[in-house]
């Protein structure tokens, strides 16, 4: 079986927007600034972006609150032909340990991450389906540790269920993951050294 190239599908949709009389709107959830940096340095020269910072999984509350400070000072910072603003979701860690009960002994990269990307995914896709934005996606696929594949399966899946369009992606092509960390060091961003949760954490 072919296994699909987002990032050529990714390429065909700013094609076919190209045509459009107005810039479209992307709602983008964001894992964290070093991951967004190279998602918003290459997409906000096609849409007008709202960062969407929810991650409901992240331990302790300092990690959480350093992440989002760092992710406004991103925007704050980043140069943009298209607008960028930020919307910084509330802080839930209850929905995230209620989400993985049960597959506590679950290893990284298993179904609890994948209930993880649905959950933080679909907050993003409800909100954008509210207010009337044409795409969402998520910088997730940008680790080299995540599965676009089952990122965009997700992706997709919601999009039968919210009146808003997944936009297809994996950021690690065209040198996505390396061209993050150069700007992560050119901005001085906070790298952290495991994905967000108790249980990454404990892994680390």
């Amino acid at each position: 079986m072919n296994r699909r190239n987002y990032q050529k599908e990714l390429e065909a949709i700013i094609k076919q927007n190209e045509s459009r009389s107005r810039v479209p709107r992307l709602f983008l959830h964001s894992c964290c600034a070093p991951c967004s940096s190279y998602v918003l340095e290459y997409l906000s020269q096609y849409f007008e972006i709202t960062v969407f910072y929810y991650n409901p999984n992240i331990s302790p509350k300092e990690e959480y609150e350093k992440r989002a400070e760092e992710q406004r000072r991103l925007v704050d910072a980043l140069p943009a032909k298209y607008p960028i603003h930020l919307k910084l979701g509330p802080y839930e860690p209850q929905r995230f340990y209620e989400m993985a009960k049960g597959l506590e002994q679950e290893p990284e990269g298993g179904e609890r991450c994948f209930g993880c990307y649905r959950m933080r995914m679909e907050e993003a896709a409800r909100l954008a389906a509210e207010g009337h934005y044409d795409y969402f996606t998520t910088t997730l696929t940008i680790s080299p540790l995540k599965k676009a594949e089952k990122l965009n399966e997700i992706g997709e899946l919601l999009e039968a269920v919210y009146p808003v369009k997944h936009l297809p992606s994996d950021f690690k092509k065209r040198d996505g993951y390396r061209r993050s960390v150069e700007l992560s060091g050119e901005y001085g961003l906070y790298r952290q050294d495991y994905c967000g949760c108790i249980f990454s954490r404990r892994e680390r």
